[in-house]
């Protein structure tokens, strides 16, 4: 049966007042089962407080708008409180308790991407909370709870049934939580918006690559990442992962068109992307977009930590590489028709300006 790679926006899951959840499910995007990756959002409101607890996956976190402030616990079990704003990607080892919190006026988005290997359901994140109306010590009684916290059943019954809320709650305007501390962001988290730039090219586009030696700790997630920015109706080479990784792409701002052309050298997919989709490239297809006027910009997940890409045209291609004569061969066409075809796009690499 043939996989549906068409892009899919996500569903709600849950929410209130505080904020709300969102997560893109397995049976409407069959890739993300078939290559056991989760995605999600999170959108909290002005005093929105996402519940502590655990995730059963590996994920990035990736800031869409806003800024607020995100709790991680270690495995060692110290806990850092960083700054976090609109750019921002956040790597989450398997093992860690987060928390997010939004003082500001403005909702902080955060989206997580992630590799599910270890997950309750494949291509899904199941969170285990801490604390709240689903919070895993409801399940116990209040004397197991008791012994194992040294308190009375009473002060069980405070710290159990208190917090009514699920997951996402709203807290007071004066309600007091952890500064972030700026120095706990250190191999943590890196700001693409920011960094310095692996690609940028003029009129093109621009990349910012996530990997071990700017985020060291993509090393432990198991996954890279980049943010392209892609300018308005320039072309993005066709490119393929050579180390059987996925590419696994969220569209964060504007608009383009997109083909994925699988092994057997057939078309895939043909189809318009836009803000808010989720689409995910198997192994060895080869994708290329273009952009909409208003330009095309994209965060995405590789299911490795140092990814490596073929590119298919420009500078850096392997037709580059090869030589005349077996090039003449390989397409059967004599040589002025190689030459017409090797003398083309000898400066720019990955991304292709507009046509003039």
């Amino acid at each position: 049966m043939d996989l549906d790679l068409s892009p899919k926006l996500a569903k709600k899951v849950y929410g209130g007042d505080g904020g709300s959840y969102h997560a893109w499910c397995p049976e409407e995007l069959p890739m993300l089962c078939q290559g056991n990756i989760g995605a999600a959002k999170l959108a909290l409101e002005q005093y929105g407080f996402a519940l502590p607890s655990y995730c059963d996956s590996a994920r990035v976190a990736y800031v869409l708008q806003g800024s607020g402030v995100a709790g991680i616990v270690l495995p060692e079990k110290e806990e850092k409180v960083i700054p976090i704003k609109k750019g921002d990607a956040i790597a989450l080892p398997f093992g860690v308790v987060t928390w997010w919190y939004n003082k500001m006026d403005t909702e902080l988005v955060v989206l997580f991407l992630g590799d599910t290997k270890t997950a309750h359901k494949p291509g899904s994140f199941t969170d285990f909370y801490l604390t709240g109306s689903n919070g895993i010590f409801t399940g116990f009684s209040t004397e197991f709870v008791g012994r194992a916290w040294n308190v009375d059943e009473g002060v069980v019954k405070k710290l159990v049934g208190s917090q009514a809320g699920k997951g996402i709650v709203k807290l007071d305007a004066g309600a007091k939580m952890p500064e972030p501390n700026p120095d706990h962001r250190k191999g943590m988290a890196l700001n693409c918006e920011e960094a310095p730039l692996d690609v940028d090219i003029k009129d093109g586009g621009k990349v910012v690559v996530l990997n071990t030696k700017n985020l060291p700790l993509v090393g432990e997630v198991g996954l890279g990442a980049d943010l392209v920015r892609l300018n308005g109706n320039a072309m993005c080479s066709p490119g393929m992962s050579c180390d059987s990784a996925l590419q696994v792409t969220y569209i964060v701002r504007g608009s383009g068109r997109a083909q994925v052309v699988g092994v057997d050298g057939k078309r895939v997919l043909e189809t318009t992307v836009k803000a808010g989709n989720l689409f995910i490239v198997p192994r060895f297809f080869v994708v290329s977009k273009i952009s909409a006027p208003d330009g095309l910009e994209w965060f995405s997940i590789i299911t490795t930590p140092n990814p490596i890409f073929t590119h298919l045209a420009g500078r850096t291609s392997v037709w580059k590489a090869l030589s005349p004569q077996v090039l003449q061969a390989a397409f059967n066409v004599p040589a002025e028709v190689e030459k017409e075809f090797s003398s083309k796009r000898t400066a720019e690499e990955i991304f292709f300006p507009p046509p003039n």
